[in-house]
């Protein structure tokens, strides 16, 4: 992993899994690519300073939730193919380098090179990697995310009793970045889904995944925000919190205070690409909705409006004369919606 220095400016969106599948990377294993109702009970704690006023904190019993849920909670492993061209180890060298850039017989050998790779096949070099996922029947159906098993030929899914199976693919939305599978099973523990519109800024969540491969590894933190958006061309309103998460807890479930599952676990913002604070779920609201859709179609559709909004900002406010910056402009109107758009009217 290569590291920024911290005093960049750009951000990485780090995708979680523990392994590169389908063009993410061209080694054999990428440590980097790295998606009923029943409450938990809580602990109630005094704290000290508060004692004297007679005030008491509830706190969520983690235990409880681990215990009831951890089993529900799978590992996931993928393996498939990538095509590489088939180059030589120079032309994979530094063109940069002062020692050799300058000099007219190594440039000349460079191109020759080039030049005696055009028209090769490519290779297809074996690629592994690891996520997590959760088990939202007990007859096997299993919600991940989409870049957890792209590009995979085979899944292979891991129960905390060690119990293996193989996974079908039923489908994947790389829009939402949620994947379905199946696995032939009975009987198999299950997660509470709670209500993403129930959850609220700075509430207590917890993650349960397999960071690096280490299965079953329980996190907490609290909600930081929601509604997210992030620039990698998704409609997904994130919820950010601070629970640590790294790669291989892509796929994996976040947890409420209640013991419910009320999102994926999905990317995290680095400059590094490791877990520096900010991390993002999949809202378990949008995850049900492309669900569904998978287990009925095979696939997931997204409605599109044929608009590009933007939010309006100060600058905005002050142009068209608002009171205060508040609600959205529409910049631009696709050609295939301009047929349309004389229908549309100002809303007062």
């Amino acid at each position: 992993m290569k590291s920024a220095a911290l005093k960049s400016t750009s951000l990485v969106v780090a995708l979680l899994t523990a392994g590169a599948i389908g063009g993410a990377g061209v080694t054999a294993f990428n440590a980097m690519h790295a998606t009923a109702t029943a409450t938990a009970p809580s602990a109630t704690v005094s704290q000290a300073a508060a004692g004297a006023v007679g005030m008491t904190a509830t706190l969520p019993d983690f235990p409880q939730i681990t215990e009831r849920y951890g089993p529900a909670v799978v590992n996931i492993s993928v393996t498939g193919t990538t095509k590489v061209s088939d180059q030589s180890p120079l032309m994979q060298g530094d063109e940069d380098d002062d020692a050799l850039s300058n000099d007219p017989f190594f440039e000349f050998f460079r191109r020759f090179q080039q030049g005696q790779g055009r028209g090769r096949s490519q290779q297809e070099v074996p690629t592994h990697g690891q996520g997590s996922g959760f088990i939202v029947s007990s007859d096997g159906l299993i919600l991940t995310n989409a870049h957890v098993v792209k590009g995979a030929k085979e899944v292979t899914v891991k129960l905390t009793d060690r119990r293996e199976y193989r996974a079908k693919v039923l489908g994947a939305d790389p829009k939402t970045d949620v994947a379905v599978l199946r696995i032939n099973a009975k009987n198999l523990p299950v997660v509470t889904l709670g209500k993403t519109s129930d959850l609220k800024v700075g509430e207590w969540v917890l993650a349960i995944g397999s960071p690096f491969g280490f299965e079953n590894t329980v996190t907490a933190g609290v909600v930081s925000a929601k509604g997210r958006s992030l620039p990698d061309d998704s409609a997904v309103p994130f919820i950010q919190t601070d629970v640590a998460v790294n790669p291989g807890n892509s796929g994996g479930p976040l947890f409420n205070a209640r013991g419910e599952v009320v999102g994926i676990n999905s990317q995290i913002y680095s400059h590094s690409g490791g877990y520096q604070g900010v991390s993002f779920a999949i809202p378990i609201d949008v995850a049900v909705r492309i669900k569904n859709q998978i287990v009925a179609t095979g696939k997931a559709e997204h409605a599109r409006l044929g608009v590009a909004v933007q939010e309006v900002n100060q600058a905005f406010a002050d142009s068209f004369k608002l009171d205060k910056p508040e609600g959205a402009l529409v910049s631009t109107v696709e050609k295939a919606a301009r047929l349309t758009r004389r229908a549309c009217s100002p809303v007062t």
